[in-house]
C-alpha cells in the first residue's frame, strides 16, 4: 500500500487528496457546494451535498489517478470546524441543514449565557470565549426550533456533531459516531481538562448527553468505511478539525511553533505543549490532537479570523471586480499602495481578539481617485492586517517573539499578500513546498494510525519550505498603517445594536 486518502471536507467544497510515503500529493479532486444564506447573518449547508460531494470526490480522486483501492492504506479526515449538523439515529436524515461557523443567529443566545454569567465557567471549562461561532449553541437552536426535536433527543433518538463525525456515520453506516479532541474542543460542550463532555455545560445549553460522539483520539483506527464507499473498505485511521490538522501538517510539533492558515477565514494556532494555557488577550485555549490512546493531549493557542479568502470571493461574486480569485494579486499589484483605502472584512462579525458579533463590514476612505485595484489591495491587505492583530495578542500570551510564521491554504500562494504579512508582522513568514497542509496533517495522522510512518519524527523529516518573505516595509511606515486600521477597525464595531 503506497497512499493515504485524505478527505478535506471545507467550507465551501470537499476535496480528496492522494499523499505518498514523501508526502507529495499524486492526486486531487475537489467540488464546490452550495451555499445558503437564508436571512442575514444566517449560513447554511446541505448536510446530504457535503456527504455526496465528499463521497464523489473520493471516488473520483480513485478513477482519475487509475490507481486502485488496495494501494490505499487508511484514510484520514479533516473539516470546517463548528459546523453543526443533528440527525435520526435510526433513518440517518439531518433534522435541519447544517448551521455553518460563519452563523450568528445564536448571537441572542450568547448575550444571554453572558447574562447570566456563565462566560468564564465556559472559558475556564472549554479555552473559549461564548460566541455564536461554536457548536453548543446552534444544537440548541435546532432543538429549539425543529417540532418535535427536543423530545427525540430527549429519548436518544437523536445524534449531534461537527462535520468529521457526520462523515464518519455515513462512510461506515451508521456503524460509529465518534469524533476527536480537536473537534469537540470547537463546541462550548467540552471540558478539555478532563477531556470529556462537560454535564454542566450541556445542562447550560439544555443539551441532552446522548447525543454526543464518542471523543476517540485523532490518530487512531476507529472503524472502517463500508464496501460500497470505495471499491473495498478502507480504515478511518485520523481526524482532525482543518487547523489543528493544518498545525501538524506544518510539523509545527513543538512549543512556540505557529501556522497560520489563509482559507475562507484565517486561522493562526501555536502549539503550547501538554497544558492548557488560558488566554489573557482573548484567544482560544483549545486541544490541538492526541496521537494515540496512551498519548497526552497537545494543546494550543489560536485566534480566529471569521472572514479572509471570502472577502476575495465577495469582491469576485458580489461585486464583479475580478472574475475569478487567481486574477486578485495582478489587479492589486496595478497599484503601488491602497491609496488610503481600508477594508475591515467584518461580514460575519469579528473574530479574535475582538469577538464582536455585531461588527459588519466597512470600507474606509474612499475617494474619486479610489479604483477597483485600491479595492482589491485593501481586501488583501485587510486579510494581513487581521492576522497581525492576532500575532500581537499571542506574543502578549506566550511570551514568546515568535519570530517565524508557517503560513498554508489557497490564498498563501499570493506573494502580495505574503509579502505585506512579514512586513506589518516584521517577522519572517514562509511558505511550505506542500501547502494543502490541512490535508497532509490527516494523511499524517492517518498514516501513523496504520504504521504507514512509524513515528512523528519520520514525520518530520518530510516538510519543506518553498519560499521565505522577509520583511522589507520601514518600521514607521509600518507603525503609521496599523494605526490608521485600528481606527478603521473600530469604527466597524457595533454597527448593528443587539
Amino acid at each position: 500500500m503506497s497512499m493515504i486518502l485524505s478527505l478535506d471536507q471545507g467550507t465551501t467544497s470537499s476535496r480528496a487528496i492522494l499523499f505518498d510515503r514523501e508526502g507529495m500529493i499524486r492526486g486531487v479532486a475537489q467540488r464546490e457546494f452550495l451555499q445558503f444564506y437564508p436571512r442575514a447573518g444566517w449560513v447554511e449547508h446541505d448536510p446530504e451535498e457535503i456527504w455526496s460531494s465528499q463521497r464523489d470526490v473520493a471516488r473520483e480522486v480513485i478513477a482519475e489517478t487509475g490507481i486502485s483501492s488496495q494501494d490505499i492504506a487508511a484514510v484520514g479526515i479533516t473539516n470546517q470546524r463548528e459546523t453543526t449538523i443533528v440527525w435520526d439515529r435510526k433513518t440517518g436524515a439531518a433534522l435541519y441543514p447544517a448551521i455553518v461557523w460563519q452563523d450568528r443567529r445564536t448571537a441572542s443566545i450568547c448575550d444571554q449565557l453572558k447574562a447570566e454569567g456563565k462566560a468564564d465557567l465556559i472559558q475556564n471549562k472549554t479555552g473559549l470565549v461564548v460566541d455564536a461561532y461554536f457548536s453548543g449553541t446552534k444544537i440548541q437552536w435546532i432543538l429549539d426550533h425543529v417540532p418535535g426535536a427536543r423530545a427525540k433527543a430527549q429519548n436518544g433518538e437523536l445524534a449531534c456533531g461537527t462535520v468529521d463525525s457526520w462523515l464518519i456515520w455515513k462512510m461506515t453506516g451508521g456503524k460509529v459516531h465518534a469524533t476527536d479532541p480537536s473537534n469537540a474542543s470547537r463546541t462550548m460542550l467540552f471540558n478539555i481538562t478532563t477531556k470529556d463532555w462537560d454535564d454542566e455545560l450541556l445542562a447550560a445549553l439544555n443539551v441532552p448527553r446522548s447525543m454526543m460522539p464518542q471523543v476517540i483520539p485523532s490518530s487512531y483506527v476507529l472503524g472502517e468505511t463500508t464496501s460500497d464507499f470505495l471499491e473495498r473498505s478502507l480504515p478511518i485511521g485520523g481526524i482532525a478539525g482543518d487547523q489543528q490538522a493544518a498545525l501538524f501538517g506544518q510539523n509545527c510539533l513543538r512549543h512556540g511553533m505557529a501556522k497560520n492558515t489563509y482559507g475562507t477565514g484565517c486561522f493562526m494556532l501555536m502549539n503550547v505543549g501538554n497544558q492548557v494555557r488560558p488566554s489573557k488577550n482573548r484567544l482560544l485555549a483549545t486541544v490541538a490532537w492526541q496521537t494515540g490512546m496512551d498519548q497526552p493531549y497537545e494543546y494550543a493557542l489560536e485566534g480566529s479570523v471569521f472572514i479572509a479568502g471570502a472577502a476575495i470571493q465577495w469582491l469576485r461574486d458580489g461585486l464583479g471586480i475580478v472574475q475569478s480569485s487567481s486574477e486578485i494579486e495582478a489587479l492589486a499589484s496595478s497599484v503601488p499602495d491602497n491609496g488610503g483605502v481600508y477594508f475591515v472584512p467584518a461580514l460575519a462579525g469579528l473574530g479574535a481578539p475582538h469577538w464582536d458579533a455585531y461588527a459588519r463590514g466597512t470600507i474606509q476612505g474612499i475617494t474619486r481617485g479610489t479604483t477597483k485595484a485600491h479595492l482589491a489591495r485593501a481586501a488583501l491587505e485587510g486579510i494581513a492586517f487581521q492576522v497581525a492583530d492576532v500575532l500581537d495578542a499571542m506574543r502578549q500570551d506566550s511570551g514568546l517573539a515568535i519570530e517565524e510564521l508557517r503560513c498554508d491554504g489557497g490564498a498563501s500562494v499570493n506573494n502580495l499578500l505574503m509579502q505585506f504579512q512579514a512586513d506589518v508582522l516584521q517577522a519572517t513568514v514562509v511558505r511550505p513546498k506542500i501547502v494543502e497542509t490541512t490535508a497532509l496533517g490527516a494523511a499524517y495522522l492517518a498514516g501513523l494510525a496504520v504504521g504507514f510512518w512509524k513515528s512523528v519524527e519520520e514525520v518530520q523529516t518530510i516538510w519543506q519550505s518553498e519560499r521565505v518573505f522577509e520583511p522589507a516595509m520601514a518600521s514607521a511606515e509600518v507603525k503609521r498603517i496599523r494605526e490608521q486600521w485600528s481606527e478603521a477597525v473600530h469604527r466597524s464595531q457595533q454597527w448593528i445594536r443587539p
